[in-house]
Order: structure tokens, then C-alpha cells, then sequence
């Protein structure tokens, strides 16, 4: 079986790059965006049971940084169809030697980067262009009761967000900054 897929770790443990690897000829390509068993050693006998779509209109935008907690805390693949983001996972688990470090890296629609976020993290991202679709593909049903959400801003966190920031949603300004009792999830 071909290996559709190029895995390479980050610098937080857990977190990967994925990128696609397109079949194409004169016609043009085909690509495989997911399988269970091509990253079946990513997934730890965790499922897909939630695949989610946005679109975002303008350039400098901000949306994150979100997690859901336990019970519902969830892995994620994230992938930029159309357009370019800035996409951060910030590592929010509480034994972990890089506990509240960031790694970001541009996903966009010609690079076929993805981004495989486990559980204990938090995710967000800003779009570098207009028009930006992005896909997410999660083990977990997204549950409001569980959901947690980081400021973007937080001086703690340091994101170093390529862009002007044009827009973030008022439920993500209202997200407040790290206190320094914080511990972690616990997962």
C-alpha cells in the first residue's frame, strides 16, 4: 500500500506535521486526506467522529485559541483547503516538560501541511489571506460543557502572530489571560 502521508514531529511532544502526498498525472491529482489505517500509529485506537468546516472572510484574523477538557478532550487534524493560516497548538498538559510552549507553522492550500494536535492542547490560528477554508477532523464530539479557551494575546503565551490582527470573535477577546496558579489539564 502506498503511504499517503509524510509524518514529521514538532519540538512538543504529540504533536506532528502531517503533510498529503498527491497521486496526480496530465489530469490532475488525487489526494487522500484521511485513513485510519495510514495513521493508525498517530491515533492510538482513537476514531474520527466529528469533521468540522470553516470559512473565514478576512485576512489578519484570529479564531483560538480552543480545548475541550476532560471528558471530551479530543485530538484533532487540522487542514487549510483554501487560502493560508498561521495555525498555533499551545501544550496545556500538566506534566509535560513543554507545558505552555507554542509551535506554529503556515498551512496552506498549495503546501498540503496538516497539523495533528493531541489531546491537552489548545488550538487556534490567523489567516494570512482572504477567503480562508479550513477542515478539522476530531475524536471527540465537540461538548460546550467541556470546551475551555486561552487569549490569543496572553504575554505568557508570547505567540508571535505573523500578522496584524484584523478580527477575533468576542467570545475569544473575552477569553482571559493565564493566571499564574494555572496547573494544567490533567488528562
Amino acid at each position: 500500500m502506498l503511504d499517503r502521508f509524510e509524518v514529521n514531529p514538532s519540538p512538543l511532544e504529540g504533536l506532528f506535521g502531517l503533510t498529503r502526498k498527491p497521486l496526480g498525472d496530465s489530469r490532475g491529482y488525487l489526494e487522500r486526506v484521511f485513513c485510519d489505517e495510514d495513521l493508525a500509529d498517530l491515533l492510538e485506537n482513537r476514531s474520527i467522529v466529528q469533521v468540522n468546516r470553516t470559512f473565514t472572510a478576512r485576512a489578519g484574523t484570529v479564531r483560538g485559541l480552543h480545548f475541550q477538557n476532560v471528558p471530551s478532550a479530543e485530538a484533532k487534524i487540522v487542514s487549510c483547503f483554501q487560502g493560508a493560516v498561521f495555525d498555533v497548538a499551545v501544550d496545556l498538559r500538566a506534566d509535560s516538560p513543554t507545558f505552555l510552549h507554542w509551535y506554529g507553522e503556515e498551512l496552506n492550500s498549495e503546501n498540503r501541511r496538516m497539523l495533528f494536535i493531541p489531546e491537552g492542547f489548545a488550538h487556534g490560528f490567523q489567516t494570512l489571506t482572504k477567503d480562508v477554508e479550513m477542515f478539522y477532523m476530531h475524536t471527540a464530539a465537540y461538548d460546550a460543557l467541556s470546551e475551555g479557551g486561552l487569549n490569543a494575546l496572553d504575554p505568557r503565551l508570547g505567540i508571535d502572530w505573523p500578522d496584524e490582527i484584523t478580527e477575533r470573535s468576542h467570545r475569544d477577546q473575552a477569553h482571559s489571560n493565564i493566571e499564574d496558579d494555572f496547573e494544567g489539564l490533567k488528562l
